[in-house]
C-alpha cells in the first residue's frame, strides 16, 4: 500500500469541530456565571455568544464584548517561540484590526493549544501589567522594562496586521520606529487583551470535555446526568450556530417593504435578530441542558445528511449554506448537459468551452482575492462570484447562456479542485471518509 503523504482533510475538519467545542466551553462557563445561588438562570439573563462573527466568536454581557480567536496548533509545532508567531500564526494581529476597527470598544481574547515560549511570555507580563493599570482606572503608560517588548509588538502588528489604522505607518524594510500614538495605542490593546494558552488539544476532547465543562454546571443544577449527555447537547448546539445553521423564526420568507419610504435605519436589536442563526442564548443552552436531562437514552441530535460529490464537500468546508449546496449541484448539472449538446453538434464547441473556462478562472481568482479575508469565505465568495458574473464580459459568453448557467461552470471548476471556497484541504480523503461512515451506519 502506497503511504498517504498527509491527512489534511480530516485534520482541518477536526480542527473545525475543536473551535466549536472551545465556543461550547465558552458557553458553559457564561451560563454557569448566570444561575443564581439555587441553581435557576434568571429571565433576565440576556448573555449570549455570537458564532463566526469578526472573530471565531464573541461574547457578550450587557454591554461588555468579548472577542475570541481559536487557534489549535498541533504538538509537533512547538510553543509559539516569538512574537512574530503569536501576532501572525496566532491570530492576534487579526484580533487587533478587528479591535480597531470596531472603535476599541471590546476586549480580546486568544484561545489556544500552545503554550508561549519565554520570549512570548515577556510580553505576557506587559500585557498583564497594562491590564492591571487599566482595571485600576491609572494612565496605561508603559513601565520602563516593558518597552522593548511592547515597540516589538508595534513592529509585528505593522508587519503581520491586514487592516492598519491609517495613521500608522505602513510595512516597510527597515520598518520604520514605531511613533508615540501607534505605542499607545498598542498598549491600550495589550490592557485588553488576554491569552488562555495550553488549552486541550484536539485528540483529547472526546475524552476530557465532559467532566471538564459540563460537570461543573451539572453540579450547580444539582442534577445527576451523565456529564456526557449534557455536553453532547450544548457541543452540537454551539457546532450547528458555527455553521450558521440555527432556527429562524422566519425561515425562508422573503422581507417584503423591507426598506419602505417611511422606514430609518435598523436598531442594533433588528440587527442583531438579522443574525439569530449564529446567536446561542442562555435559554438556548438551558434547553439543551433539560432534553438532555429528559432523555434517559442520551442526547441524539438529528443525523445530517452527508454530501459526498467534491464540490459540496469544498463548499461545506467553506461554511456555505445547504441552499447553495443544492444550487451550485443543480447548475453544474444544467453547466454539463449544454456543453454535452454543443460538442455533440460543433466542432468548435470545445474551444468556445475552454476559452470560458479561462475567463471564469480569472473572475474566480479576482473574486477569491476580493473575500480573502471575510469570514466565513465560503458564503462570500459564493456572493461575489454571482455579483461579478451577473456584471460579466459578454462577449466572453456564448449568447445562449445566463449568469446562473456561467455559474455552474465555476462549479464545475471546483469539482475539478480548480476552485476553491475554503483554504485548501485533501478534499479525497473527506470524501472518503464519509462513504466509509455512510456504509458502516447502513
Amino acid at each position: 500500500m502506497v503511504p498517504q503523504p498527509d491527512d489534511s482533510g480530516a485534520d482541518t475538519l477536526d480542527r473545525y469541530d475543536w473551535q466549536a467545542t472551545m465556543a461550547a466551553a465558552d458557553g458553559l462557563s457564561l451560563f454557569y456565571d448566570c444561575l443564581d445561588d439555587d441553581g435557576n438562570l434568571p429571565e433576565e439573563a440576556d448573555d449570549r455568544v455570537v458564532c463566526e462573527f469578526h472573530e471565531d466568536w464573541a461574547v457578550i454581557s450587557g454591554e461588555d464584548i468579548e472577542l475570541v480567536s481559536a487557534k489549535h496548533r498541533d504538538g509537533p509545532k512547538g510553543p509559539y517561540s516569538t512574537i512574530n508567531q503569536l501576532v501572525d500564526m496566532g491570530g492576534v494581529a487579526h484580533l487587533f484590526g478587528r479591535w480597531h476597527a470596531l472603535s476599541e470598544k471590546p476586549i480580546c481574547r486568544l484561545v489556544a493549544t500552545a503554550s508561549l515560549a519565554p520570549e512570548v511570555q515577556k510580553l505576557e507580563k506587559a500585557w498583564e501589567s497594562l491590564r492591571e493599570l487599566r482595571l485600576s482606572n491609572q494612565p496605561l503608560a508603559v513601565p520602563e522594562e516593558h518597552k522593548e517588548v511592547t515597540a516589538s509588538l508595534c513592529q509585528a502588528l505593522r508587519q503581520y496586521c491586514k487592516s492598519l489604522p491609517e495613521h500608522w505607518a505602513p510595512h516597510a524594510k527597515p520598518s520604520p520606529t514605531p511613533t508615540n500614538a501607534e505605542l499607545e495605542q498598542v498598549a491600550r490593546f495589550m490592557s485588553v487583551l488576554t491569552v488562555h494558552s495550553n488549552q486541550l488539544i484536539r485528540d483529547y476532547i472526546a475524552y476530557a470535555a465532559a467532566n471538564m465543562y459540563a460537570k461543573p454546571v451539572c453540579e450547580r443544577l444539582q442534577i445527576s446526568t451523565d456529564p456526557d449527555r449534557v455536553w453532547s447537547a450544548v457541543q452540537a448546539l454551539f457546532y450547528a450556530r458555527m455553521h450558521k445553521a440555527g432556527p429562524v423564526p422566519t425561515g425562508k420568507l422573503p422581507a417584503v417593504l423591507a426598506y419602505k419610504l417611511s422606514a430609518s435605519p435598523p436598531s442594533v436589536d433588528e440587527i442583531e435578530r438579522s443574525h439569530i442563526s449564529r446567536i446561542v442564548t442562555m435559554a438556548d443552552i438551558a434547553v439543551a441542558v433539560k432534553t438532555a436531562v429528559s432523555h434517559p437514552a442520551g442526547y441524539r441530535p438529528m443525523p445530517r445528511l452527508q454530501r459526498t460529490t467534491k464540490l459540496a464537500v469544498k463548499m461545506l468546508q467553506g461554511q456555505c449554506t445547504d441552499n447553495s449546496v443544492e444550487r451550485a449541484e443543480h447548475l453544474v448539472q444544467e453547466y454539463r448537459d449544454f456543453w454535452r449538446h454543443e460538442r455533440g453538434g460543433d466542432p468548435a464547441a470545445r474551444a468556445r468551452q475552454a476559452r470560458l473556462s479561462r475567463y471564469l478562472l480569472r473572475v474566480s481568482d479576482e473574486a477569491t482575492s476580493a473575500t480573502l479575508e471575510m469570514t466565513p469565505r465560503g458564503p462570500a465568495f459564493w456572493q461575489e462570484l454571482q455579483r461579478r458574473l451577473d456584471n460579466a464580459n459578454l462577449e466572453t459568453i456564448p449568447a445562449e447562456m445566463d449568469s446562473d448557467l456561467i455559474l455552474g461552470g465555476v462549479c464545475d471548476l471546483a469539482s475539478q479542485c480548480k476552485v476553491w471556497f475554503s483554504d485548501r484541504f485533501d478534499v479525497d480523503t473527506v470524501v472518503a471518509r464519509l462513504h466509509h461512515e455512510q456504509g458502516r451506519a447502513s
